[in-house]
């Protein structure tokens, strides 16, 4: 059942975030698509998924809350990390004065150089928390925690976007406001 969970959130943040087109589904405003046309895709595509099961998917368990559900409850879309083009239409807002981000060691190099980017995603993610941080770096291996000066960034002209999901995006984070953390 967990795998199956897994592959049908992998497959859904794939379609949600990267390529609708792939089931033939065309992001609306905001990123948002009537879940009954996402479910009709899906079963066309040979990846059925319940009704029941999206809404296990959208509850998040494990705790990462990948897909939102609009206040009407007809709609869903990604919570962030995108690349397909898409405006999500979040507020700017003031962040916590630290943020954190996950990450492995190999990568440090890069990001001592030249900051966090956001490479083929639309912003650099965010966590509000170590441990989230954590969660995301160990995707990659052993997880290292950086600090983020976001208040610092915020008073120097850096905009702040919370996801639905809690994450905070931005467009980059330059290297002086990075630091060590774990």
């Amino acid at each position: 059942m967990a795998d199956r969970r897994t592959g049908q959130s992998k497959f859904l943040s794939y379609v949600l975030r990267h390529d609708p087109g792939s089931i033939g589904l065309s992001l609306g405003a905001g990123g948002w698509v009537p879940i009954d046309e996402l479910l009709a895709r899906c079963q066309s595509a040979g990846r059925t998924i319940t009704s029941d099961e999206l809404a296990a998917l959208v509850s998040g368990g494990g705790g990462k809350r990948r897909f939102a559900i609009s206040q009407d409850g007809a709609m869903i879309r990604a919570s962030q990390g995108h690349s397909v083009a898409v405006d999500l239409e979040l507020p700017a807002l003031e962040p916590p004065e630290l943020l954190f981000h996950g990450t492995v060691a190999r990568s440090l190099p890069a990001i001592r150089a030249e900051g966090l980017r956001r490479m083929s995603r639309h912003h650099v993610h965010l966590s509000p928390d170590p441990e989230t941080a954590r969660i995301v770096g160990r995707r990659r291996g052993q997880p290292l925690v950086l600090r983020i000066a976001a208040g610092a960034m915020h008073r120097d002209g850096h905009v702040f976007h919370r996801a639905d999901n809690g994450i905070w995006l931005t467009e980059q984070v330059p290297p002086d406001y990075i630091s060590d953390h774990s």
